[in-house]
């Protein structure tokens, strides 16, 4: 692979500011790709895979370490290598063929040669006949397609995907991959090689020759795993489901000791830890989902039963696992005893068994214990907010607040007035972080 290697991303770190405290994106990432290669970046929200890819074309400047194009240092934009990202990015007041004609004009191609390039590679992507059309009269898929003419216009030796099917319904998904597939392994398109950011773990190993896995926290590459099965794939071979499940067992991972798993507060040593990013009642349906079972769950399965993907699937297990209620080994979730509980408890015990549990997570206690020093046991939403700042990024700070107020008004041991912005406790609360 390293005698045709295309780019190398050597020891990558990424580090950002915010006011006093710096937070670690990404640290030392190293990674490789070679000519003819299809290679995914797979792993969970937050893990830093779009910034991997923006860093491998250039758009943006790593803190540490160096990326080598051809076995040069890249200084720049990458003009080799072009991006299809998620939303279509389509300029709304030019047609098809204009949309594709722009990334020709800067290259000082004549306004005859960006008109036959555009034709040729509208009917690539299937697209004869909305030559003239404007992106508001194409489906999701269609704009899609125009997407990636655009990128191919120039002929790039690397072409990265950042998650492009995502916005995309299930069906215009699912063709679109079977034809971006075509292209790629007929040899019609004049790309050397694939970068492909995906939070799917089957779209991965649908589509990729490698998968090179990502965590998060800092985003990291935990595993690089080979996909050796020829194409066309069928997604009900036992060797397609094997690779899923393992990839699944690698992204899981596997449940550790509690006080490893809950992490430490805020202002304390150590990390604090994000509370998984899900809702109260999607994390009922699953334990109910497992309970019902009554045997450990397959992961990749639960994707298909429950009608969500790989990563949600993985954020709702990590919840369940820092709640006490499952256990993840080898791609599996199973239940504790208080999970079961849980899942089949009533309404009321089932709030009493979350608060509980919710009142051992170190960020909940931190939270609890801010409001009982409070006046009035009341807290402003941006005074609690610029705390959080002081341990996470802006955004996720946020969403981070909002996650402990939804968890913790349906466990019943805060309220929040949503139009004054203040968090407070009952009567009946006071004093229960103690």
């Amino acid at each position: 692979m390293n005698d045709n290697a295309l780019v190398k991303l050597r020891q990558i770190t990424q580090t950002y500011r915010s006011g006093r405290k710096e937070f670690v994106a990404i640290r030392d990432v190293n990674i490789t790709v070679g000519e003819s290669e299809f290679v995914a970046l797979l792993g969970p929200s937050g893990c830093g895979k779009s910034t991997l890819l923006r860093i491998t074309t250039g758009l943006q400047k790593p803190t540490e370490g160096r990326v080598l194009y051809r076995g040069r240092p890249l200084d720049g934009v990458n003009p080799h290598a072009t991006i299809v990202f998620q939303t279509f990015a389509l300029f709304p007041w030019l047609t098809v063929r204009q949309n594709v004609e722009v990334a020709l004009k800067p290259r000082g191609f004549s306004p005859e040669q960006r008109a036959q390039r555009a034709e040729e590679l509208i009917s690539l992507v299937g697209l004869d006949g909305f030559e003239t059309a404007f992106p508001r009269e194409l489906s999701g898929g269609m704009r899609q397609k125009v997407g990636f003419a655009r990128a191919l216009a120039v002929a790039p030796e690397l072409l990265c995907l950042d998650e492009p099917f995502s916005a995309l319904d299930v069906l215009s998904a699912e063709s679109l991959r079977g034809e971006l597939l075509e292209m790629w392994t007929s040899g019609t398109m004049p790309t050397k090689a694939i970068l492909m950011v995906t939070h799917s773990i089957e779209e991965a190993v649908f589509m990729s020759d490698r998968i090179v896995v990502m965590d998060k926290e800092p985003g990291r590459v935990v595993a690089d795993v080979i996909v050796d099965l020829p194409h066309p794939r069928d997604r009900s071979s036992p060797r397609f489901a094997a690779l899923v499940d393992h990839a699944y067992a690698t992204l899981a991972g596997q449940t550790q000791p509690e006080h490893v798993e809950i992490g430490t507060a805020p202002g304390q040593p150590g990390r604090t830890r994000a509370l998984p990013n899900v809702p109260v009642d999607v994390l009922e349906t699953l334990l109910e989902y497992v309970a019902d079972l009554g045997k450990p769950a397959d992961l990749f399965r639960l994707t298909e039963a429950l009608h969500i993907d790989s990563d949600y699937v993985l954020r709702l297990s990590e919840a369940a696992e820092l709640l006490g209620f499952a256990t993840v080994a080898q791609g599996d979730i199973d239940l504790t005893p208080l999970g079961e509980a849980f899942a089949e408890a009533r309404i009321v015990a089932r709030r009493e068994i979350f608060a509980t549990r919710l009142r051992r997570l170190p960020l909940i206690q931190w939270l609890l214990g801010l409001l009982n020093a409070a006046n009035d046991r009341r807290l402003e939403y941006d005074v609690a907010l610029k705390a959080l700042e002081l341990e996470f990024p802006p955004d996720e700070a946020e969403r981070q607040l909002d996650l402990a107020i939804e968890w913790g008004r349906y466990a019943e041991l805060l309220q929040y007035d949503d139009d004054g912005e203040v968090l407070y406790l009952e009567s009946d609360q006071i004093g229960a972080s103690r």
